[in-house]
């Protein structure tokens, strides 16, 4: 179960709402009134943006990446495969609707550092507990405001993803922040994965309160590589009653309850630094059991089946990304996070890629040709995003009755 004090508020307003449900956050309020913390954040190229602070008072650095959603952004600081980066939103206004309980992703907040514009000074939504600034707060996250998003995210498209520092709260010298930067290892040949992972399965998901729902008849084993609650929700409303199991897990300990099939989670970070995960998938393909991965857990069917991964310029971010499906010409506007790509020269011929994404032509899916195997590199739970790619969760129910 999702506990508090973790990923979810404390369950109650900081601050009454007025009558049209607005609210100033209490310590963005108090920083509206005068209270400035000073901010910046360095590159390892050398470029410095300094602007104003807010969130936790820190320092911290990782992989600084963009995210072009415009909304939904409590599912991006819970979504584990956000660890170790420090994320920018493009979109030039971000907090306008607070935090929620509902809007979790995992059980804490997995990013390490946010840069927004502008962080909007009034909370209005009729769910909202607590401020974007309070949130972070609480949560010891560092944020950054008032900088050029679109100057920041125009370098980073041109020179490519890059190692950054940021710092909330006392002065700090140019330099020595780029030397901060500059000194982080970064995300390559780093496991990642291990510190994402779920300490206790969760029992009860906000969403699946409701009436309704079909039984849950197909016995699965999820792996948590970092898994998103939405992956889990779409599952069950699908029929699926998932066990879910550590990125740890050995193949013995997943098939002893005799699955119908396995899932393949998300999950941060360098695919090839995983390879404990890439050894149990080739073990669990042996077996031929109907196994579904998304994003990293589609990394790991390419791996466990002789491909390579490279790391992308930039990266895939945000919720309006096209995928076209090959075999029909079907176009999907799909959600994606990842930062790394399977290399297509290098799978075997009996790995089909069916599904690429129409910016730059990389592998956004994978088909066995015999095996009842598939999986793709975007997020068709979405949590933020659009709902084209749900289906797949129905296509992987279908793999497994055909199984059967």
């Amino acid at each position: 179960m999702v506990r508090e004090g973790d990923a979810r508020g404390s369950g109650r307003r900081r601050d009454r709402p007025g009558a049209n449900g607005s609210f100033h956050g209490g310590l963005m309020g108090a920083r509206l009134r005068g209270e400035r913390m000073e901010g910046l954040l360095a590159l390892e190229d050398g470029t410095v943006y300094r602007g104003d602070g807010f969130g936790a008072e820190g320092r911290i650095c990782g992989e600084v990446c963009f995210n072009t959603s415009m909304t939904g952004y409590q599912e991006i600081l819970t979504d584990p495969s956000y660890r170790a980066q420090i994320v920018a939103m493009t979109c030039p206004q971000i907090g306008n609707y607070g935090v929620n309980d509902e809007d979790v992703e995992s059980w804490r907040i997995h990013l390490s550092g946010l840069v927004v514009r502008e962080l909007s000074p009034v909370v209005s939504n009729w769910r909202a507990i607590c401020s974007l600034d309070e949130y972070l707060r609480e949560h010891r996250v560092p944020g950054l405001q008032g900088i050029d998003t679109r100057a920041l995210t125009r370098r980073l498209r041109v020179r490519g993803a890059m190692k950054g520092a940021l710092i909330c709260g006392g002065r700090v010298e140019d330099a020595e922040a780029v030397d901060m930067a500059r000194t982080w290892p970064g995300l390559d040949g780093v496991d990642h994965v291990r510190d994402v992972v779920h300490p206790e399965a969760p029992e009860v998901l906000p969403g699946l309160e409701q009436e309704g729902l079909p039984a849950a008849e197909v016995p699965i084993v999820a792996m948590d590589l970092g898994i998103k609650y939405n992956i889990l929700r779409q599952l069950r409303r699908h029929g699926f009653d998932v066990a879910l199991v550590p990125a740890h897990a050995g193949a013995g300990e997943i098939l002893a309850g005799k699955p119908a099939g396995v899932f393949l989670s998300n999950g941060p970070g360098d695919p090839e630094a995983v390879d404990h995960v890439v050894r149990t998938v080739r073990e669990l393909l042996d077996h031929g059991i109907p196994v579904f991965g998304i994003c990293l857990g589609h990394q790991m069917l390419g791996l466990a089946m002789g491909g390579r991964t490279y790391k992308l310029k930039f990266g895939h971010r945000g919720s309006n990304h096209p995928v076209r499906h090959r075999e029909s010409g079907r176009i999907e506007i799909t959600s994606q996070n990842h930062g790394y790509s399977l290399d297509a020269a290098t799978l075997p011929p009996d790995l089909e890629v069916d599904r690429v994404n129409l910016n730059d032509g990389t592998v956004e899916g994978l088909r066995h040709r015999r095996r009842p195997v598939f999986g793709v590199q975007y997020h068709p739970e979405a949590a933020p995003g659009p709902h084209d790619s749900t289906s797949l969760f129905g296509e992987f129910l279908e793999l497994i009755e055909r199984q059967a």
